[in-house]
């Protein structure tokens, strides 16, 4: 048997020394944890809500704001945005007011405002503005509604 050489031992010692230092590096990771395992997911704290507005029990959430009431013609519609998407929104009558996905059911072009309907420019699908309903195909399934509500002169998205 030969006696190890410098390089043996300088190997040797510093792979125990690196190993020592990672098991010892895994323990504390271990009792770091609050539950005693490693594997607990995280929990989701919330902050409180800071409105102090208290709605009726049956009254929507109001959410972010859409357009203002006034922009929206009486029996007409406009093209909106929702929450980063494209959307359509319609008074049919004073004051009631309907908001639609504006993709189309077809081939999910982006549909247009036009009064009292919406019209697909890429293959000429038309719905109803006041209920998404198909007037015309292609598209053979309505738009899909999004809530929204009216908040003083303002309409905010519901749910």
């Amino acid at each position: 048997m030969t006696d190890p050489t410098r390089r043996t031992i300088l190997t040797l010692g510093s792979a125990g020394a690196i190993g020592g230092a990672l098991a010892l590096a895994g323990c504390a990771a271990d009792d770091a944890s609050p539950s005693g395992s490693a594997s607990a997911p995280p929990t989701l704290v919330e902050d409180p809500p800071t409105s102090t507005q208290t709605a009726a029990p049956d009254a929507p959430a109001l959410g972010g704001d859409v357009a203002a009431l006034a922009d929206v013609p009486v029996g007409g519609s406009i093209s909106a945005t929702i929450d980063g998407a494209p959307a359509l929104v319609a008074q049919p009558t004073a004051g009631q007011v309907v908001a639609f996905s504006a993709i189309c059911t077809h081939q999910q072009c982006v549909v247009a405002a036009a009064g009292d309907e919406f019209h697909c420019p890429c293959h000429g699908s038309m719905f109803d503005a006041a209920t998404g309903d198909v007037i015309q195909g292609p598209a053979l399934e309505p738009l899909t509604p999004i809530a929204v509500a009216v908040s003083g002169d303002r309409i905010v998205t519901a749910s």
